[in-house]
């Protein structure tokens, strides 16, 4: 055999080229669940997006405000801790509470609306924990 292991690596059919693709794809249950009309249409308020996008404009407004006042190192050192905090996560099937990241933005001490009716033991989104973590890890 004069062929090497890349050259057998190279002639495979990769994994994603026998997946459905095209017009005629099924939609995979497991993995994304039900198909919701709702969540692809356009928003029907104006404040909608605005709503949707708004811890995300707080935690901007409280960078620029803390670069303003300390100076750009506090406001970097701040980014830098919250992207450290935002990437440790629980296995896929579990819910994770993000405690560090409340804390980081003060909102430890503040009972809001997720905090009541948010309830992860009453959520519909557990799914086969071998499956999830198989997809995570891209063995799927």
């Amino acid at each position: 055999n004069s062929r090497g292991t890349a050259s057998l690596l190279k002639d495979s059919i990769p994994i994603a080229e026998l997946s459905a693709s095209g017009p005629f794809e099924c939609h995979d249950l497991l993995r994304r669940g039900f198909t919701s009309v709702k969540s692809e249409l356009l928003p029907s308020h104006p404040l909608e997006l605005s709503e949707k996008n708004f811890q995300l404009n707080q935690d901007k407004t409280n960078f620029d405000t803390l670069r303003n006042i300390q100076g750009l190192h506090a406001s970097l050192k701040l980014q830098m801790e919250f992207r450290a905090v935002k990437q440790v996560q629980r296995l896929p099937f579990l819910h994770s509470s993000n405690v560090a990241l409340d804390t980081l933005r003060g909102n430890d001490e503040c009972i809001g609306f997720e905090d009541i009716l948010n309830d992860p033991s009453q959520s519909e989104v557990m799914g086969e924990p071998h499956m999830m973590m198989e997809y995570k890890l891209g063995l799927l």
